[in-house]
């Protein structure tokens, strides 16, 4: 057993006996790559990482050609860390077997939040739901923020259509952190109520989630009530 190998089976044996609380952000960085660099020292690379990218959120956010970029890690690291917050977010999602009931402001946010976690690119989504807002199905609607990306009305119709939908939520990230909603948020919203109105849908809510928290256009006066 080399140096390397006995203060790795330390570092597992605490991992297993303390858990990660009992680690240090570089630590716990180190440990992690200990499954995608072999036989190396990963405590450098681990500091190099939070150097580069500020913090441990920075690291595990950032794309995997940046990660690339920084001595140590090659392909193999750089995809373990980039999988690291879909993998939480997939794991969050499907954490209950139970229909997702999405009937209010409160509900929908907690949905919408736990969907962007970790999430860096801007998407939105548009949400399906019954008369009841059971949640018929959930679509990734677009690619880039809401005011940098031709929305294309005729495919979020026929996703309500196709659904047999009776109302829609959409919901859309700033990863900026601000959750505020811009004139074109508000000028989208307003476009996608029309649309779907013509068919028989209700648009009942446009979320706006950052930095762990959200705004609903609804609340704010923009769309009727439900």
């Amino acid at each position: 057993m080399s140096v390397h190998d006995g203060h790795r089976a330390r570092k597992k044996a605490q991992f297993r006996e303390h858990g990660l609380d009992a680690f240090a952000d570089h630590e716990a960085l180190e440990l992690l790559l200990f499954y995608a660099i072999p036989r190396v020292d990963t405590n450098p690379v681990a500091h190099r990482l939070l150097e580069r990218f500020g913090s441990l959120d920075g690291v595990l956010s950032a794309p995997a050609e940046e990660l690339q970029k920084v001595e140590g890690v090659g392909g193999n690291a750089a995809t373990l860390l980039s999988l690291i917050l879909p993998f939480v977010r997939r794991s969050r999602m499907t954490a209950s077997k139970k229909p997702v009931i999405l009937n209010g402001t409160k509900a929908a946010g907690a949905y919408f939040k736990d969907l962007f976690f970790g999430m860096r690119e801007e998407r939105l989504y548009e949400a399906c739901l019954d008369a009841k807002g059971k949640l018929l199905q959930c679509f990734k609607a677009a690619d880039g923020s809401v005011d940098a990306v031709n929305i294309n009305m005729r495919v979020i119709v026929e996703n309500a259509l196709k659904c047999g939908a009776s109302a829609v939520i959409l919901a859309h990230n700033h990863p900026s952190g601000v959750a505020l909603p811009s004139a074109d948020d508000n000028k989208t919203t307003l476009m996608v109520y029309d649309a779907l109105r013509t068919v028989g849908v209700g648009l009942v809510d446009h979320i706006i989630v950052a930095d762990g928290d959200f705004v609903s256009l609804s609340e704010n006066g923009l769309l009727p009530p439900r």
